[in-house]
Protein backbone atom coordinates (compact mmCIF):
# COMPACT_ATOMS: atom_id res chain seq x y z
CA UNK A 1 0.00 0.00 0.00
CA UNK A 2 2.92 2.31 0.84
CA UNK A 3 4.25 2.02 -2.77
CA UNK A 4 0.66 2.92 -4.00
CA UNK A 5 0.54 5.60 -2.07
CA UNK A 6 4.41 6.80 -3.19
CA UNK A 7 3.75 6.08 -6.41
CA UNK A 8 0.44 8.72 -6.88
CA UNK A 9 2.15 10.93 -4.38
CA UNK A 10 3.91 14.11 -5.60
CA UNK A 11 6.81 13.55 -7.52
CA UNK A 12 8.72 17.12 -7.54
CA UNK A 13 10.29 18.82 -4.39
CA UNK A 14 8.68 21.82 -2.49
CA UNK A 15 9.75 24.57 -5.02
CA UNK A 16 11.21 27.78 -2.92
CA UNK A 17 9.07 30.58 -2.23
CA UNK A 18 10.89 33.21 -4.11
CA UNK A 19 10.94 30.97 -6.89
CA UNK A 20 7.27 30.21 -6.94
CA UNK A 21 6.39 33.86 -6.50
CA UNK A 22 9.07 35.25 -9.09
CA UNK A 23 7.22 32.55 -12.04
CA UNK A 24 3.50 33.45 -10.84
CA UNK A 25 4.33 37.43 -11.02
CA UNK A 26 6.36 36.98 -14.25
CA UNK A 27 3.04 34.72 -15.91
CA UNK A 28 0.62 37.53 -14.47
CA UNK A 29 2.34 40.23 -16.05
CA UNK A 30 2.89 38.55 -19.22
CA UNK A 31 -0.38 37.48 -19.62
CA UNK A 32 -1.16 41.44 -19.08
CA UNK A 33 1.28 42.84 -21.40
CA UNK A 34 0.01 40.29 -24.13
CA UNK A 35 -3.60 40.50 -22.92
CA UNK A 36 -3.47 44.41 -24.00
CA UNK A 37 -1.25 44.66 -26.62
CA UNK A 38 -3.36 42.19 -28.68
CA UNK A 39 -6.48 43.66 -27.64
CA UNK A 40 -5.62 47.26 -29.11
CA UNK A 41 -4.15 45.40 -32.09
CA UNK A 42 -7.73 44.24 -32.80
CA UNK A 43 -9.47 47.45 -31.77
CA UNK A 44 -11.48 45.15 -29.33
CA UNK A 45 -12.75 42.88 -32.11
CA UNK A 46 -11.74 39.43 -30.57
CA UNK A 47 -10.85 38.52 -27.28
CA UNK A 48 -7.69 39.76 -25.35
CA UNK A 49 -6.33 36.10 -24.36
CA UNK A 50 -7.07 32.80 -25.97
CA UNK A 51 -7.03 30.09 -22.80
CA UNK A 52 -4.14 28.14 -23.79
CA UNK A 53 -2.04 30.91 -23.73
CA UNK A 54 -2.30 29.93 -19.42
CA UNK A 55 -0.33 27.06 -20.10
CA UNK A 56 2.19 28.91 -22.15
CA UNK A 57 2.44 31.52 -19.56
CA UNK A 58 3.27 28.50 -16.96
CA UNK A 59 6.24 26.79 -19.00
CA UNK A 60 7.84 30.08 -19.88
CA UNK A 61 7.86 31.74 -16.64
CA UNK A 62 8.34 28.88 -14.07
CA UNK A 63 10.06 26.01 -15.94
CA UNK A 64 11.72 28.32 -18.56
CA UNK A 65 14.65 25.33 -18.78
CA UNK A 66 12.16 23.33 -20.50
CA UNK A 67 12.40 22.01 -23.96
CA UNK A 68 8.75 22.75 -24.32
CA UNK A 69 8.97 25.83 -23.05
CA UNK A 70 11.54 27.40 -25.85
CA UNK A 71 10.65 30.11 -28.06
CA UNK A 72 10.59 27.53 -31.21
CA UNK A 73 8.65 24.66 -29.55
CA UNK A 74 6.13 28.04 -28.34
CA UNK A 75 5.43 30.12 -31.08
CA UNK A 76 6.09 27.48 -34.03
CA UNK A 77 4.17 24.46 -31.90
CA UNK A 78 1.38 26.92 -31.53
CA UNK A 79 1.15 28.62 -35.14
CA UNK A 80 1.33 24.95 -36.45
CA UNK A 81 -1.24 23.67 -34.37
CA UNK A 82 -3.71 26.50 -34.99
CA UNK A 83 -3.00 25.82 -38.92
CA UNK A 84 -4.03 21.96 -38.50
CA UNK A 85 -7.54 22.61 -36.63
CA UNK A 86 -8.15 24.94 -39.30
CA UNK A 87 -7.65 22.56 -41.96
CA UNK A 88 -9.84 19.72 -39.80
CA UNK A 89 -12.87 22.01 -39.50
CA UNK A 90 -13.02 23.09 -43.14
CA UNK A 91 -12.34 19.17 -43.35
CA UNK A 92 -14.85 17.36 -41.60
CA UNK A 93 -18.29 19.12 -40.36
CA UNK A 94 -18.76 16.84 -37.41
CA UNK A 95 -17.38 18.54 -33.80
CA UNK A 96 -15.55 15.22 -32.63
CA UNK A 97 -13.98 13.79 -35.07
CA UNK A 98 -12.20 17.55 -36.07
CA UNK A 99 -11.87 17.58 -32.74
CA UNK A 100 -9.62 14.10 -32.84
CA UNK A 101 -8.35 14.91 -36.07
CA UNK A 102 -7.14 18.34 -35.52
CA UNK A 103 -5.09 17.49 -31.58
CA UNK A 104 -3.93 14.31 -33.24
CA UNK A 105 -2.47 16.13 -36.60
CA UNK A 106 -1.62 19.37 -34.41
CA UNK A 107 0.70 16.64 -32.02
CA UNK A 108 2.06 15.25 -35.50
CA UNK A 109 3.24 18.54 -36.99
CA UNK A 110 5.07 19.32 -33.80
CA UNK A 111 6.79 16.51 -33.74
CA UNK A 112 7.79 17.31 -37.42
CA UNK A 113 8.38 20.69 -36.73
CA UNK A 114 10.61 19.77 -33.22
CA UNK A 115 8.55 22.02 -31.51
CA UNK A 116 6.34 20.05 -29.07
CA UNK A 117 4.44 22.89 -27.34
CA UNK A 118 2.17 21.02 -24.86
CA UNK A 119 -0.31 24.55 -24.53
CA UNK A 120 -0.67 24.19 -28.81
CA UNK A 121 -2.84 20.94 -28.34
CA UNK A 122 -5.32 23.26 -26.69
CA UNK A 123 -4.94 25.58 -29.18
CA UNK A 124 -6.07 23.31 -31.76
CA UNK A 125 -8.77 22.03 -29.69
CA UNK A 126 -10.24 25.77 -28.70
CA UNK A 127 -10.11 26.29 -33.15
CA UNK A 128 -12.36 23.35 -33.15
CA UNK A 129 -14.88 24.19 -30.17
CA UNK A 130 -15.47 27.78 -31.28
CA UNK A 131 -16.00 27.72 -34.60
CA UNK A 132 -19.12 28.71 -36.08
CA UNK A 133 -20.55 26.59 -38.88
CA UNK A 134 -21.53 29.61 -40.51
CA UNK A 135 -18.23 31.30 -41.04
CA UNK A 136 -15.31 29.09 -40.23
CA UNK A 137 -12.07 30.38 -38.64
CA UNK A 138 -9.12 30.69 -41.59
CA UNK A 139 -5.41 30.44 -41.45
CA UNK A 140 -5.63 34.23 -40.36
CA UNK A 141 -6.11 32.91 -36.79
CA UNK A 142 -2.51 31.35 -36.11
CA UNK A 143 -1.42 34.58 -37.26
CA UNK A 144 -3.61 36.66 -35.46
CA UNK A 145 -4.14 36.01 -31.84
CA UNK A 146 -1.67 32.90 -32.10
CA UNK A 147 1.53 33.84 -33.73
CA UNK A 148 1.34 37.50 -31.81
CA UNK A 149 0.08 36.09 -28.43
CA UNK A 150 3.00 33.88 -28.29
CA UNK A 151 5.38 36.04 -29.73
CA UNK A 152 4.39 38.81 -26.80
CA UNK A 153 4.61 36.25 -24.24
CA UNK A 154 8.08 34.67 -25.22
CA UNK A 155 8.94 38.52 -25.68
CA UNK A 156 7.79 39.14 -21.86
CA UNK A 157 9.74 35.88 -21.00
CA UNK A 158 13.03 36.49 -22.15
CA UNK A 159 12.93 40.35 -20.25
CA UNK A 160 11.26 38.92 -17.04
CA UNK A 161 13.65 35.86 -16.48
CA UNK A 162 16.30 38.12 -17.60
CA UNK A 163 15.54 40.77 -14.86
CA UNK A 164 14.68 37.89 -11.72
CA UNK A 165 18.70 35.97 -12.93
CA UNK A 166 17.10 32.92 -14.55
CA UNK A 167 18.16 31.99 -18.50
CA UNK A 168 16.04 31.80 -21.18
CA UNK A 169 16.10 31.15 -23.52
CA UNK A 170 18.17 28.34 -22.46
CA UNK A 171 21.32 27.83 -23.92
CA UNK A 172 22.29 25.31 -26.35
CA UNK A 173 25.06 22.85 -25.67
CA UNK A 174 27.68 25.82 -27.37
CA UNK A 175 30.23 24.75 -30.53
CA UNK A 176 33.18 26.02 -28.83
CA UNK A 177 34.47 25.83 -25.75
CA UNK A 178 34.62 28.52 -23.20
CA UNK A 179 38.11 29.77 -24.71
CA UNK A 180 36.78 30.51 -28.34
CA UNK A 181 38.66 26.57 -29.45
CA UNK A 182 36.94 23.97 -30.98
CA UNK A 183 37.71 22.14 -27.69
CA UNK A 184 34.87 21.00 -25.09
CA UNK A 185 35.57 22.93 -21.44
CA UNK A 186 37.77 20.45 -19.43
CA UNK A 187 35.59 19.10 -17.36
CA UNK A 188 33.94 17.51 -20.17
CA UNK A 189 36.58 15.99 -22.03
CA UNK A 190 36.77 12.84 -20.21
CA UNK A 191 32.65 12.78 -19.81
CA UNK A 192 29.98 12.65 -22.32
CA UNK A 193 29.55 14.91 -25.60
CA UNK A 194 26.61 16.40 -25.98
CA UNK A 195 25.51 14.07 -28.86
CA UNK A 196 26.08 11.24 -26.18
CA UNK A 197 23.84 12.78 -23.81
CA UNK A 198 20.92 13.82 -26.13
CA UNK A 199 21.00 9.63 -27.18
CA UNK A 200 20.59 9.06 -23.77
CA UNK A 201 17.56 10.98 -23.53
CA UNK A 202 16.04 9.87 -26.40
CA UNK A 203 17.25 6.31 -25.45
CA UNK A 204 14.96 6.85 -22.24
CA UNK A 205 12.38 8.85 -23.79
CA UNK A 206 13.04 12.17 -22.05
CA UNK A 207 14.25 14.49 -24.90
CA UNK A 208 11.21 16.35 -24.68
CA UNK A 209 11.56 16.78 -20.80
CA UNK A 210 14.91 17.75 -20.36
CA UNK A 211 17.70 19.32 -22.45
CA UNK A 212 20.71 18.13 -23.53
CA UNK A 213 22.67 20.87 -21.78
CA UNK A 214 20.29 20.18 -18.65
CA UNK A 215 21.58 16.80 -18.22
CA UNK A 216 24.85 17.90 -18.75
CA UNK A 217 24.58 20.47 -15.97
CA UNK A 218 23.60 17.94 -13.80
CA UNK A 219 26.22 15.64 -14.69
CA UNK A 220 28.83 17.75 -14.13
CA UNK A 221 27.32 18.33 -10.49
CA UNK A 222 27.58 15.86 -9.54
CA UNK A 223 30.71 14.56 -10.45
CA UNK A 224 31.98 17.78 -8.84
CA UNK A 225 29.90 16.59 -5.65
CA UNK A 226 31.59 12.81 -5.94
CA UNK A 227 34.88 14.16 -6.18
CA UNK A 228 34.66 16.75 -3.11
CA UNK A 229 33.52 13.10 -1.23
CA UNK A 230 36.32 11.96 -2.16
CA UNK A 231 38.75 14.57 -1.06
CA UNK A 232 36.80 14.67 2.51
CA UNK A 233 34.46 16.73 4.25
CA UNK A 234 36.38 19.86 3.39
CA UNK A 235 35.62 23.10 3.05
CA UNK A 236 36.44 26.43 1.94
CA UNK A 237 38.08 27.38 5.21
CA UNK A 238 39.93 24.37 5.29
CA UNK A 239 41.98 25.20 1.82
CA UNK A 240 41.90 28.95 1.76
CA UNK A 241 44.83 31.10 1.70
CA UNK A 242 44.14 33.39 4.59
CA UNK A 243 46.84 35.96 4.51
CA UNK A 244 45.74 37.31 1.31
CA UNK A 245 48.10 39.64 -0.93
CA UNK A 246 45.73 42.82 -2.39
CA UNK A 247 45.30 46.14 -3.74
CA UNK A 248 43.37 49.62 -2.54
CA UNK A 249 40.98 50.54 -5.48
CA UNK A 250 43.39 54.00 -6.07
CA UNK A 251 46.39 51.96 -6.88
CA UNK A 252 47.84 52.77 -10.28
CA UNK A 253 48.38 50.47 -12.66
CA UNK A 254 52.61 50.57 -12.77
CA UNK A 255 52.43 49.11 -9.17
CA UNK A 256 49.74 46.40 -9.66
CA UNK A 257 52.03 45.33 -12.59
CA UNK A 258 55.09 45.40 -10.22
CA UNK A 259 52.64 43.61 -7.33
CA UNK A 260 52.12 40.84 -10.37
CA UNK A 261 55.77 40.03 -11.23
CA UNK A 262 56.54 40.17 -7.77
CA UNK A 263 54.06 37.41 -6.31
CA UNK A 264 53.63 35.36 -9.37
CA UNK A 265 50.06 35.29 -9.03
CA UNK A 266 47.35 35.40 -11.83
CA UNK A 267 44.69 37.26 -10.18
CA UNK A 268 44.82 39.92 -7.80
CA UNK A 269 42.09 40.85 -5.48
CA UNK A 270 40.49 45.07 -5.16
CA UNK A 271 39.88 45.37 -1.40
CA UNK A 272 38.23 48.72 0.00
CA UNK A 273 39.24 50.12 3.46
CA UNK A 274 36.30 48.96 5.05
CA UNK A 275 37.47 44.97 4.07
CA UNK A 276 34.99 44.43 1.34
CA UNK A 277 35.60 43.46 -1.95
CA UNK A 278 35.69 45.62 -5.01
CA UNK A 279 36.70 42.93 -7.81
CA UNK A 280 39.30 40.83 -9.07
CA UNK A 281 42.22 41.63 -11.31
CA UNK A 282 43.10 39.21 -14.21
CA UNK A 283 47.01 39.07 -15.19
CA UNK A 284 45.59 39.23 -18.44
CA UNK A 285 43.83 42.60 -17.35
CA UNK A 286 47.36 44.28 -17.67
CA UNK A 287 48.17 43.46 -21.58
CA UNK A 288 48.11 46.89 -23.07
CA UNK A 289 46.55 48.09 -20.38
CA UNK A 290 46.75 52.46 -20.20
CA UNK A 291 49.28 53.31 -17.09
CA UNK A 292 46.95 56.04 -16.01
CA UNK A 293 43.91 53.30 -14.66
CA UNK A 294 43.71 52.31 -11.40
CA UNK A 295 42.63 49.11 -9.33
CA UNK A 296 39.37 49.58 -9.53
CA UNK A 297 39.27 50.48 -13.24
CA UNK A 298 40.78 46.85 -14.45
CA UNK A 299 38.64 44.76 -11.48
CA UNK A 300 36.00 42.85 -12.38
CA UNK A 301 33.14 41.06 -10.70
CA UNK A 302 33.73 38.19 -9.50
CA UNK A 303 31.56 34.97 -7.97
CA UNK A 304 32.65 34.48 -3.99
CA UNK A 305 31.82 31.75 -1.50
CA UNK A 306 31.22 31.90 2.19
CA UNK A 307 33.68 30.24 4.22
CA UNK A 308 31.47 26.90 4.84
CA UNK A 309 30.98 26.39 1.23
CA UNK A 310 31.73 22.86 0.24
CA UNK A 311 34.50 22.02 -2.16
CA UNK A 312 31.73 20.86 -4.65
CA UNK A 313 30.94 24.52 -4.93
CA UNK A 314 34.50 25.19 -5.65
CA UNK A 315 35.00 22.99 -8.46
CA UNK A 316 32.06 23.96 -10.33
CA UNK A 317 33.26 27.58 -10.50
CA UNK A 318 37.00 26.87 -11.17
CA UNK A 319 37.42 24.23 -13.54
CA UNK A 320 35.11 25.74 -15.91
CA UNK A 321 37.61 28.18 -16.54
CA UNK A 322 35.47 31.38 -16.07
CA UNK A 323 37.20 31.75 -12.45
CA UNK A 324 41.10 31.23 -12.13
CA UNK A 325 40.43 31.99 -8.12
CA UNK A 326 37.81 32.44 -5.57
CA UNK A 327 37.61 34.90 -3.36
CA UNK A 328 36.09 33.41 0.12
CA UNK A 329 33.79 36.72 1.72
CA UNK A 330 32.49 36.29 5.35
CA UNK A 331 30.15 39.39 6.81
CA UNK A 332 31.07 41.22 3.80
CA UNK A 333 34.72 41.13 4.51
CA UNK A 334 37.44 39.77 2.09
CA UNK A 335 38.79 36.45 4.51
CA UNK A 336 40.44 34.48 1.91
CA UNK A 337 40.94 33.11 -1.53
CA UNK A 338 41.24 30.04 -3.38
CA UNK A 339 43.24 29.74 -6.37
CA UNK A 340 42.85 26.87 -9.09
CA UNK A 341 46.78 25.82 -7.73
CA UNK A 342 45.65 25.01 -4.59
CA UNK A 343 42.66 22.97 -5.68
CA UNK A 344 45.23 20.77 -7.95
CA UNK A 345 47.84 20.76 -4.98
CA UNK A 346 45.06 19.30 -2.78
CA UNK A 347 44.26 16.50 -4.97
CA UNK A 348 47.64 15.64 -5.64
CA UNK A 349 48.18 15.12 -1.84
CA UNK A 350 44.84 13.45 -1.81
CA UNK A 351 46.14 10.87 -4.56
CA UNK A 352 49.96 10.64 -3.19
CA UNK A 353 48.25 9.82 0.45
CA UNK A 354 46.70 6.85 -1.17
CA UNK A 355 49.22 5.26 -3.39
CA UNK A 356 50.60 1.96 -1.78
CA UNK A 357 53.78 2.19 -0.04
Amino acid sequence: MNRVFRALGPAMPWPKPQEALRAGLGAALGLVVAGVVLHRLSGGAVPMLIAPFGATAFLIFAVPNSPLAQPWSVVVGSVASALVAVLAVHAVPAQLPAAALAVGGAVLAMAGLRAMHPPAGAVALLVVLTADPAALPGPGFALFPVAEGAALLVLCGVLWNRLTGRVYPFRQPAAQGPHGTSDAAPERRLGLLPDDLQAILDRLRLSANLGAEDLGRALEAAEAEATARHLGALSAADVMSRDVVTVAPDTPEPEIAAAFMHYRFNTLPVQREDGSLAGLILDRNLIAADSALTAVDLAAPVVTLPPEAGLAELLALISDGRQQSVPIVEGGKLVGIITRSDLIALMARKVRMEEPA
